[in-house]
């Protein structure tokens, strides 16, 4: 039998290595399935190539475009899921393992893409906050922005998710214009190349935006520098080896890690046998023990519980995991499946005996297990195995030492101080989760705790329907944490995307920068055309188009009849003598939602046209109050615009409503949305 080579992609070609092949080993029988190498391979001109094709190409699209890129290659991943899920088979994997990695992956980038188009503006740079006034007149001010890097982004991925380890890292970097490199860990790298193969085929790609390194990375490193990055998830060892390469620390090449993290889950001591977030714990620790056979970096290591509490809880766990049917995932009924390799198999093996030393196994035997299916003997089979340390505080070995499969270690705690210690303990971790319905033991765990721990999950019987699990990263929190677990950071939508680009602070006048940016900047000159705005198409509308509008007086007539007819009869607007008392109003006042709704009376132009709706209105801010026979006016000024669909787009406006002294009175942004 002819046995497939896993290729990679490398400057627009399909490559397979010239030599030293390494063999692939199904995890289910232990055969080998397929060899990779990356002999062969120029990474200079990998990298290269990266630099200067894949980075000009993603730069010149908008964060748009890119964001509806992303949202097809998901649609590409989808149509042909079938695809991977059988070539996935053999990692060991059941469906449900396989469904997180392809299914979950292409979920992160839709969620990238519906954030890019949510959230980012239809441009290529990106404003960071709100500009900052340098002189005393205004005509010097700063403004940070974010660029892409003009580098490349490699991505050094783990085996236990193929897909969604490499889609979790590509959709932010591809949505901020970075061209990426992706090097998959060999041992499922096949799933990975089939994925690769599913997004290259698709069309969508720009030429250079992905590269695929199937084998080792060779010199790979020593071709990068200062707008590069490296995003690496894997081993604390290997983590540490990369940070010291000469090549990143010389050139300051960015490095994020994501690495070894012992988990912890802690049931709350409120959660007494018969409440329901006792049997969550219990359901949730044996999950995460056995979703992936335990090869998650997010999985429980070590689970926690009122030490009156230890003994039903073992019962508990062990009554469940006994339930666990382990084999061939493709036999009805298997529940877990292999580790990734006989190798893997023997290092689990090897930590349990460490960790057992000082925390006896009190469920599953590492060297036995029973099995479903047929010809599994070289297969890479571990039962679930849950320890007990009953002083854990003498027991080094189950802080420090991860068994990275369905294995975690059941210990006591005192009282809610002494978990906390016990958790940060760990040094940091990716994710904590703690079973509690007492809202003063989650804040004092945040307070004590969350300076250890990347994400924190809080799950009561009020949101377990919607949970997500404690072992789920998702693409709209970040994902991450201190310490061991490698004090990197990923995800978190958009903040993810800004790890990619560079944040630069800018300095000039509100005319210079507001053509810099896009977006009107205060004290930037104002057109004022002859048509109203309102008469304006999208496509028509530039950031500074304005208008002033006539001045209109505030009447106490007026503020009466907006009282009585609207309800709100707060003192302010209807008693004199307590609003001469209050130090802040000295008398009588408009209502601020009078104020907003004359500064449309006077900027509106009522008959049909482009503007289509209303639909928001933003940072709204009272300055000054409005006293009886006071006059207002309101400046409308065109700040920004964003296509939304091809017949409509966002405008944002800024309104300054001002006073008779032109004194600022209110000031908000109105959200329109204007035909094209």
């Amino acid at each position: 039998m002819t046995i497939p080579t896993i290729k990679s992609f490398v400057r627009q070609e399909w490559l397979a290595g010239k030599g030293d092949f390494e063999p692939i080993h199904s995890a289910l029988t232990g055969e080998v399935i397929a060899e990779v190498s990356s002999s062969g391979l120029d990474f200079g001109e990998i990298v290269d190539f990266g630099h200067r094709v894949g980075g000009p190409a993603l730069r010149a699209m908008t964060f748009h475009e890119r964001a509806a890129m992303l949202k097809a290659l998901a649609q590409a991943i989808m149509a042909r899921k079938e695809e991977l899920y059988e070539l996935a088979l053999p990692t060991g994997a059941t469906r449900i393992d396989n469904a997180i990695d392809i299914e979950g992956g292409a979920g992160t980038l839709f969620s990238f893409a519906s954030k890019g188009r949510r959230e980012l503006p239809n441009d290529r740079i990106l404003i960071d906050g709100d500009p900052e006034i340098l002189g005393k007149a205004g005509s010097f001010v700063g403004q940070h922005v974010y660029t892409p890097l003009q580098g490349v982004a490699v991505h050094i991925n783990a085996y236990n998710f193929p897909v969604w380890g490499m889609l979790e890292k590509l959709g932010p970097t591809l949505l901020a214009g970075v061209p990426a490199i992706v090097k998959p860990a060999q041992q499922t790298g096949y799933v990975a190349e089939a994925a690769v193969r599913i997004m290259v085929e698709s069309g969508l790609l720009p030429e250079g935006a992905l590269q695929l390194v199937s084998g080792t990375a060779g010199d790979l490193l020593d071709h990068l520098g200062g707008q590069d990055i490296v995003a690496f998830t894997g081993s604390a060892h290997t983590a540490a080896l990369l940070q010291r390469h000469s090549v990143i620390a010389r050139e300051a090449v960015r490095f994020t890690a994501e690495r070894d993290s012992l988990n912890a889950s802690i049931l709350g001591p409120d959660a007494a046998p018969d409440t329901p977030e006792f049997e969550l714990f219990i359901k949730e620790v044996v999950k995460e023990m056995t979703v992936k056979a335990g090869q998650k970096c997010t999985a429980i290591r070590r689970a926690m519980v009122p030490a009156h509490l230890i003994d039903a809880a073992q019962e508990a766990l062990s009554a469940r995991l006994a339930k666990t049917v382990v084999g061939d995932p493709s036999m009805e009924g298997v529940r877990m499946g292999a580790l990734v390799s006989r190798k893997q198999l023997e290092d689990v093996r090897a930590k349990v005996g460490e960790i057992s030393k000082v925390a006896p196994i009190v469920f599953g035997d590492a060297e036995k297990v029973s099995l479903v299916g047929e010809g599994l003997a070289g297969g890479a089979f571990i039962s679930p195995i849950l320890m007990r340390s009953d002083d854990p505080w003498n027991a080094d070995a189950v802080h420090e030492v991860e068994a990275f499969g369905p294995v975690s270690t059941l210990m006591p705690y005192k009282d809610l101080d002494d978990a906390i210690a016990l958790a940060n303990r760990g040094k940091g971790s990716l994710a904590i989760s703690v079973f509690t319905h007492d809202g003063g033991v989650a804040r004092d765990m945040v307070l004590g705790a969350g300076a250890y721990h990347g994400r924190m999950l809080f799950l009561d019987r009020d949101c377990a329907k919607e949970s997500t699990g404690h072992g789920s990263p998702l693409p709209t929190l970040v994902h991450g944490g201190p310490g061991r677990a490698g004090g990197g950071e990923e995800l978190g939508g958009i903040r993810g995307v800004k790890h990619y680009m560079q944040r630069t602070a800018l300095q000039g006048s509100p005319r210079t920068l507001t053509k810099v940016v896009n977006q009107q900047l205060p004290g930037a000159p104002v057109v004022e055309g002859e048509r109203h705005p309102f008469r304006l198409r999208f496509g028509e509308l530039e950031a500074g188009y304005s208008l002033l509008t006539a001045a209109r007086t505030v009447t106490l007539d007026d503020i009466e009849h907006f009282a009585h007819f609207t309800g709100d009869t707060f003192y302010a607007h209807m008693d004199e003598e307590a609003a001469k008392a209050s130090p802040i109003f000295g008398g009588r006042v408009a209502h601020g939602y009078l104020i907003l709704a004359f500064a449309a009376g006077l900027f509106v132009d009522p008959a049909p046209g482009p503007v289509l709706a209303n639909y928001g209105l933003e940072g709204l801010r009272f300055v000054k109050p409005i006293k009886p026979g006071e006059a207002i006016r309101a400046r409308l000024t065109v700040k920004s615009k964003a296509l939304k669909t091809p017949e409509m787009g966002e405008v944002r406006w800024n309104v300054q409503v001002t006073n008779q002294d032109d004194e600022l009175v209110a000031n908000y942004d109105l959200l329109t949305m204007n035909a094209v």
